[in-house]
């Protein structure tokens, strides 16, 4: 989870929102991420998916012997990504200022487990009072 919280420092430092991840293979990290929607001006780049776009291609075999780091809980978005690349467990940082479809992700077999990391949460919740209107943009709102 350190990586992770590392890559939303990247985030934040670069004017973005603060939420960083990391896929890890065999205990190795493969992939590692940071939201960029505000950097990029995109509309997917959360952490999760800069994450998975960075480890490049893989394998079915390699994405079910990983594991998925991300500081915040997976959105909808995001959750699809590791439905559908069939990634079995996910640490999530905190749920506190957000929580995605963690109890779906679950029923769909999915180990989950939340860390409740006071780090994340008090970055999260210091990004979320000084940037409402980014925020609430990042998430749909």
């Amino acid at each position: 989870m350190a990586e992770a919280i590392d890559e939303a420092k990247k985030g934040l430092a670069d004017g973005g929102v603060p939420i960083g991840s990391v896929l890890v293979i065999d205990d190795k990290i493969v992939g590692r991420g940071h939201n960029q929607r505000i950097q990029k001006g995109s509309a997917v780049l959360h952490a999760e998916m800069d994450c998975l776009e960075n480890a490049g291609r893989l394998t079915a075999k390699d994405y079910k012997r990983s594991v998925l780091f991300s500081t915040l809980s997976p959105c909808d978005m995001c959750s699809g990504a590791v439905l559908l690349y069939g990634i079995p467990k996910v640490i999530v940082g905190e749920n506190k200022t957000f929580q995605g479809p963690e109890q779906y992700v679950r029923s769909r077999g999915v180990e989950v487990v939340v860390l409740d990391d006071p780090e994340c949460i008090r970055m999260m919740e210091k990004f979320i009072k000084e940037n409402p209107i980014l925020w609430n943009e990042d998430i749909g709102e």
